[in-house]
């Protein structure tokens, strides 16, 4: 849970600054100006320019959080006077000024001659973040794995037309998570770029498993020697993979493909379906050490690698139809943690910032602001100050966009 004690009166803008701090929006502001300055003196002067200031940023920020919440395609449609205009919030900053900072808008406006990698842009930023995730809450012991679900606005995805969806641009990047399973609070982003240079990009191990191995070692290097059990899925389950995080002290139960997974040194006969017919809830167990592979049958065969439970303790499966399925413990665990995240996946990938910018590192940086919101969300619900009143989390985004943009009236509206 979390790692301070946040006062009854903590505001939305308390909990978002846990992660997004004043120094780093300060930062934004010195950033920005440097590339407009830079900017102007290699393209002639802009006249309609003048500095940024932290204010504006704040409101800058607050007009693309707006997004998460009314699913605008884009965000000049504030200033519209068209179905998602928003006129409570539109008389803060003109739209002309808006368009100003966002064509200018930089983390880092400069490359230093060492830089190498292609997040060089957003990476300070990242590192903040996941400062601010470390420092503000402590995971539970069981974690997940996966790639979150984000969700493109399904009403506008619906009155597409085929030209303008091929038009639309396939994200250059991958994003990856470690998520609390019994919080839903995401301890650890990694991002991999899909044209990165040399042989680590993705295109480069697109169908390897060294690709997932890698982004797994990336988002558990701050988990080693915690005891934590950490659940994946097919594509980055491995017994050379579990066996090396066992010796840092992270245990894993993790679901096998023989299609996806990298099943080098598992025994054959438990990757072979039985010819023999088998009943609901019948399994096979073969173990090395602490590994054991489980092939349990459920109107299928699934596959299951873990070193985190006995093989041998029993649970069950329950289904609202056929009632309760014995299986071991193991699947029955990693079931549970697997539903939880499609239903954090259901309760919050529909509040990710909505704009869609050219740019990669951009869209890495509204996707890591969506991120952080929610797991303020999160802090919020855990919190007293939650007690006191009780905002959804669509209330919850509302009333920070109004304290970015220093709106006096904060009362969510329903």
């Amino acid at each position: 849970g979390p790692t301070r004690k946040m006062p009854l009166t903590a505001s939305a803008m308390d909990f978002f600054q846990l992660f997004v701090p004043d120094n780093v929006l300060k930062n934004m502001v010195v950033q920005t100006n440097m590339y407009a300055k830079k900017y102007q003196e290699r393209f002639g002067s802009d006249d309609a320019w003048i500095d940024v200031t932290l204010t504006e940023m704040k409101a800058f920020l607050g007009y693309m959080i707006s997004t998460s919440i009314h699913h605008c395609e884009s965000v000049l449609s504030i200033w519209s006077s068209g179905f998602y205009s928003n006129k409570s919030i539109a008389l803060i900053m003109t739209q002309s000024r808006f368009e100003k900072i966002l064509k200018y808008f930089h983390i880092v406006a400069f490359r230093s001659s060492q830089t190498t990698h292609g997040l060089y842009k957003i990476q300070p930023f990242l590192d903040s973040l996941q400062n601010g995730f470390d420092s503000a809450f402590r995971p539970s012991q069981a974690q997940v794995l996966h790639e979150p679900l984000i969700d493109e606005d399904p009403v506008f995805i619906a009155t597409c037309t085929e030209r303008e969806l091929r038009k639309r641009k396939k994200r250059k990047f991958s994003l990856w998570v470690r998520q609390c399973s019994s919080t839903g609070f995401i301890c650890q982003i990694y991002v991999h770029l899909k044209e990165g240079s040399g042989a680590d990009g993705l295109d480069a191990l697109k169908n390897k498993p060294q690709l997932h191995s890698m982004v797994a070692k990336n988002l558990c290097q701050n988990a080693s020697g915690k005891n934590y059990i950490i659940f994946t899925g097919p594509s980055i389950t491995s017994l050379n993979l579990f066996e090396e995080f066992e010796k840092q002290g992270i245990y894993c139960c993790g679901l096998l493909s023989t299609r996806k997974s990298d099943c080098t040194g598992l025994p054959p006969s438990m990757l072979n379906n039985p010819e023999t017919p088998q009943s609901r809830g019948q399994y096979r167990i073969r173990m090395k050490g602490n590994m054991s592979l489980i092939c349990w049958y459920n109107k299928g065969h699934f596959r299951f690698l873990t070193n985190a439970y006995s093989p041998v303790q029993q649970g069950v499966i329950i289904k609202r139809k056929s009632g309760e399925i014995p299986c071991p413990l193991a699947v029955e665990a990693f079931a549970a943690h697997l539903s939880y995240i499609c239903k954090y996946d259901d309760k919050y990938s529909k509040y990710f910032i909505s704009h869609k910018p050219n740019k990669t590192w951009q869209q890495v940086f509204w996707f890591a602001i969506s991120i952080a919101i929610n797991n303020a969300y999160i802090l919020y619900k855990m919190s007293e100050a939650y007690h006191v009143t009780r905002y959804s989390r669509a209330q919850f985004g509302e009333r920070l966009v109004k304290e970015l943009l220093g709106l006096e009236d904060t009362s969510p509206s329903h």
